[in-house]
This record gives structure tokens, C-alpha cells and sequence, in this order.
């Protein structure tokens, strides 16, 4: 039963906080066709960040108390958010560089 609390919360914290954070930036993307065009990259880049969030401090205060809960490393966690973060340009440099 915890197991299912915990998929449930992991299913609400990406779809709220992800949500949100979409609402927040995703005007950004819709300056050109181009940047337009590519912003699912950036909802990836989203997600990304907030599976980062995840496993570094949401799953310590969940239901689920079994085996395997442990921290990204430090050298995954800076490559995850600094891949996020391309994500989250990219669309913006694609939109410069091909209009």
C-alpha cells in the first residue's frame, strides 16, 4: 500500500510541479515559430530538473521506507541539472541561430 501512496506522490509532485513550472516560464517559448516549435525540449529539461528534485530531497519525506533511497551522487547530480538547464535554452538558441 505505501508503494502505491508513493507512485501517487511522485505522479502529483511532476504534474503539479512541473505544471507550474511550465506556466511560469513556457511564455518564453512562443517569441518565434522556431522556439515554438521546439519547446517540448524544454518541458524535458522540466522534468529533468524536477527528477533531480526528487531523489535528493522529496523521496526522504515520502510513504515508501524500503530499500534503495539513497542521493543521486554529486557528480550525476551536476550533470543532470546542467543538462536541464541546456534543455531549458536550447529552444531559445535553435529560435536565434535558424531564424
Amino acid at each position: 500500500m505505501r508503494v502505491i501512496l508513493e507512485l501517487l506522490r511522485i505522479f502529483f509532485i511532476f504534474m503539479l510541479l512541473g505544471g507550474l513550472a511550465w506556466s511560469v516560464i513556457g511564455n518564453i517559448y512562443t517569441i518565434n515559430e522556431v522556439t515554438e516549435k521546439y519547446q517540448w525540449i524544454a518541458a524535458i529539461g522540466i522534468y529533468v530538473s524536477l527528477f533531480v528534485l526528487y531523489r535528493n530531497r522529496f523521496q526522504f519525506s515520502g510513504w515508501y521506507k524500503g530499500k534503495g533511497r539513497e542521493k543521486l551522487s554529486k557528480p550525476i547530480t551536476l550533470l543532470l541539472l546542467c543538462c536541464s538547464i541546456f534543455m531549458l535554452t536550447l529552444p531559445i538558441i535553435l529560435g536565434l541561430i535558424i531564424s
